[in-house]
């Protein structure tokens, strides 16, 4: 059975995607922990990280830099923190959340019900930084 990022990504499921390339996408999740909380996803389904193959691994890294950058520019976080933690859906995705501190990355504080015109907005933001960073194949 497909997990539920494969839907997303198979446009089964919506998805505010900021990023799509031949083997990666990047969306927000939708229990952010801070705006921008963005998740980065292999297209391919694996389940923990560690079995990445290193070549998957480093692309995964790359977007996620990528990304990173796009979200310090929206968003003018401290830091824009990385988690990955696996435990929630067995498909391995890094958590980027722009942040102020370390409090930050408390899980529990995810909204449970995000505004969906914030969440299209911060999309919409995060696409044009993107897109003025050199971005735009992988955005449009």
């Amino acid at each position: 059975m497909a997990t539920i990022f494969t839907r997303i990504i198979r446009g089964e499921l919506p998805g505010r995607f900021v990023w799509k390339d031949d083997k990666a996408v990047a969306f927000l999740t939708i229990n952010p922990i801070r705006p921008g909380h963005t998740l980065i996803v292999p297209r391919e389904e694996i389940d923990h990280w560690l079995d990445l193959p290193p070549a998957l691994l480093a692309h995964l890294s790359v977007v996620a830099q990528s990304v990173g950058h796009g979200l310090m520019r929206v968003f003018r976080p401290v830091k824009v923190g990385v988690i990955v933690a696996g435990l929630e859906v067995p498909h391995v995705h890094m958590h980027l959340i722009p942040v102020q501190s370390l409090g930050d990355f408390d899980f529990s504080k995810a909204d449970q019900n995000p505004d969906p015109k914030a969440m299209d907005h911060a999309a919409a933001e995060i696409r044009k930084a993107l897109r003025a960073a050199g971005h735009a194949q992988a955005v449009d």
